[in-house]
This record gives structure tokens, C-alpha cells and sequence, in this order.
């Protein structure tokens, strides 16, 4: 099994990827080890930060060794994406469908999650050689819409982001996600201003709670 394929399987089996979007870069490896020691495996940090590549590469050297894995979200070029790999980004999130950055993970063998929302951007990014399709924004349109969409093009691999909590995660994971992300659901904004980690670490562990009671119900 290839890298990508490892780091494809661990975001299936975890089931949630955690978005940090806004975090100071002080701050950002204290929440990131508070996330992960909550149960959270799967860490993005967007680009929509000015300083996203140092994020990740000091993300992905404080928690080498176990088992999380750093991705970078936001991803809309192709510069962008390459930037964030070189960074040591192991996946890439966009809320948009981009072939080149689909070109980009493919040429450089990292998982690819491009935003989609209608069958035909599901068909075609799935095409160009997406590996997981980020529903975005899910809350638009609710659970129903992942089942709607597996329903005529078959079992694709959906991952649902915006909107998504602990309170309605099971209905996601109902509706046929494999997995799901997750900001504000997951991340604690104040007790992140406020310094408080371990706040940070028991909203990220309700919701990987939540998580694995949504998919352990049949």
C-alpha cells in the first residue's frame, strides 16, 4: 500500500478531519496537539492563512511519530497546493473543483479533496481523479443531499463540510458520508482566546464521541 493510499484509508477510518481555519500561528501547534489528543487524527490548516506553509511544516514536525496526519485546506491553485505539499501536507481540501490542483496531488502522490455541491461537479471531479469529494457547504443542503447524490452515480466517497456538528453529524453519516469536517463543530474558538487547551481538547473529543457513535449504530 502507497503512502497516499495510508493516508486515504486513515481518513476513512477516522471519519473526521478537523478545519483550522483563523488560528494564530503561536497557537496553532498547542490546539493542534489539544485536537489530536481529543482523538482527532486528521489536522487541516487552511490557506486561506498568510503563513499556512510554516503552520503545517510546524504542525507536522510536533506531532511526527504518531499517528496524526497534517493536511492543508482552502486549496484553490495549483501554486498553492504545491506550497502546502512541500510544506508536508498529506492531503488537500478546496471548496471548489480545480483540475490542477487534482493534477497536482495525483503528480505528487497526496490524497485530493476538491469541493463539489452538483452531480455533474461530482462526475466530473471524481473524473479528473479526485479521491474523496468534499461536500461544501453541506449545511445548504443538508444530509439528504449525500444520499441524493450516491443514489443515481453509486457509492462515491462524500465527506460533508460546513455546518456539520456533533449534533447532526449521525445524520450525515446516515445519509452514506464516509467521513466529515469540521470547524467551529469541533474547534473551540474561545477557549483557543483564551489560552485554555484543555477546553479545546473536550470539544474536539464530544465530537469524535459523537463521531463514532454515528458510525457503531448498525
Amino acid at each position: 500500500m502507497t503512502r497516499k493510499e495510508d493516508i486515504h484509508q486513515q481518513l476513512v477510518d477516522s471519519g473526521v478531519v478537523a478545519v483550522l481555519r483563523g488560528i494564530p500561528e503561536e497557537k496553532i501547534v498547542d490546539v493542534a496537539k489539544a485536537i489530536h489528543r481529543g482523538g482527532v487524527t486528521a489536522l487541516e490548516i487552511t490557506a486561506d492563512n498568510k503563513q499556512y506553509a510554516e503552520m503545517i511544516a510546524a504542525v507536522d514536525e510536533a506531532l511526527r511519530g504518531t499517528d496524526a496526519v497534517v493536511g492543508a485546506g482552502t486549496v484553490m491553485d495549483a501554486e498553492t497546493a504545491a506550497t502546502a505539499i512541500s510544506a508536508g501536507a498529506e492531503f488537500l481540501l478546496a471548496p471548489d473543483f480545480n483540475e490542477e490542483v487534482i493534477e497536482v496531488c495525483n503528480r505528487e502522490g497526496v490524497v485530493c479533496v476538491p469541493g463539489i455541491m452538483t452531480p455533474t461537479e461530482a462526475v466530473e471531479a471524481m473524473n479528473a481523479g479526485a479521491d474523496i469529494l468534499k461536500l461544501f457547504p453541506a449545511s445548504t443542503v443538508g444530509p439528504g443531499h449525500v444520499s441524493a447524490l450516491q443514489g443515481p452515480l453509486g457509492d462515491i466517497p462524500i465527506m460533508p463540510t460546513g455546518g456539520v456538528s456533533a449534533e447532526n453529524v449521525d445524520d450525515y453519516f446516515e445519509a452514506g458520508a464516509i467521513a466529515v469536517g469540521a470547524g467551529s463543530g469541533l474547534v473551540n474558538y474561545d477557549a483557543i482566546e483564551d489560552d485554555d487547551m484543555e477546553g479545546v481538547y473536550s470539544q474536539a473529543a464530544t465530537f469524535v464521541d459523537a463521531v463514532e457513535s454515528a458510525r457503531n449504530t448498525d
